[in-house]
């Protein structure tokens, strides 16, 4: 398999770009320090169509079943449903009143329709993050602690297979996940990367594995067995989030933290991979299962 040349989509260019999603046939993505939740229009040459802004960090969202226009978010210190209107309603604030100052940081719905989302300390302080479960009935539950910069979760197609990063830590583990109670188990080192740091992530159709790696400027693909496969380079040295549309993937970037951004660092890219990518799961409200 071979990747065609990376292109440049929409105008923009993002302080944070991630949590980018294709739902219903359109991409969405956030710019996670400006609080916007943001469309990219058919016309690649557009600037982004911005559906939401909100007052505190946005990590990411998915899309809730059977409420068009509605998004499950993790943002701020918790998690919020988005309206069409973009008025939130919290449904619980879990890092309120922690030790250290906190926000939510990436997040996804698994097949089943539960929505997982990860918590990071500001100044990413060893071990002050948090991984969120949030059931079909709205509660939040904490289910792993003691990380420090939380990125994916990606779930493999039947939902029983967990990948997280913990990007200070340069690391992806690979959990089981119980089916029925969604309760993640002891994990197993997937990959270890000595370069860079893993972000955003995906599963394709294969069962294999996309990580953006922040500071490296690539796109690694690991096979299921944690064989690394394939690297993308991109014209960016951040790239921080991805999806999976069809078979294009959709790769975003940041300028934040960078001292002297290029032209392409913030800018959205799309290659043909030639493989395709699951398709989006929504967060399924009251559905007990």
């Amino acid at each position: 398999m071979t990747a065609g040349t990376p292109a440049v989509c929409w105008q923009d260019r993002l302080g944070l770009g991630e949590g980018i999603r294709a739902v219903d046939g359109g991409i969405v993505l956030v710019d996670i320090l400006t609080g916007r939740l943001l469309a990219g229009p058919a016309d690649r040459k557009a600037p982004l169509t911005q559906l939401a802004r909100l007052s505190v960090p946005l990590g990411a969202v998915a899309s809730v079943h059977g409420r068009p226009g509605t998004w499950i978010a993790a943002a701020g210190t918790g998690v919020c449903l988005i309206s069409l209107d973009g008025r939130t309603e919290w449904l619980s604030r879990p890092e309120d009143g922690a030790a250290s100052a906190m926000r939510m940081n990436d997040a996804t719905a698994d097949p089943f329709g539960r929505f997982w989302a990860g918590s990071m300390a500001y100044g990413a302080e060893d071990g002050a993050g948090s991984l969120y479960r949030i059931d079909h009935d709205g509660t939040v539950i904490r289910v792993l602690d003691g990380l420090t910069v939380p990125n994916g979760p990606a779930f493999s197609a039947d939902g029983t297979v967990m990948y997280l990063a913990d990007s200070a830590k340069g690391v992806i583990r690979r959990y089981p996940v119980d089916p029925g109670t969604g309760l993640p188990g002891t994990p197993d080192t997937f990959a270890v990367l000595d370069r860079g740091s893993p972000d955003g992530m995906t599963v394709d159709a294969e069962g294999a594995l996309w990580a953006a790696v922040w500071g490296s400027g690539t796109v690694h693909r690991y096979r299921a067995d944690g064989t690394l496969d394939q690297q993308i380079r991109f014209p960016a040295t951040q790239p921080a989030g991805l999806c999976l549309d069809g078979d294009t993937l959709y790769v975003t970037s940041a300028r934040h933290g960078l001292a002297a951004p290029g032209p392409m660092d913030g800018a959205i890219f799309a290659v043909r991979v030639g493989v395709p990518g699951l398709p989006h799961s929504p967060y399924r409200p009251g559905r007990a299962e």
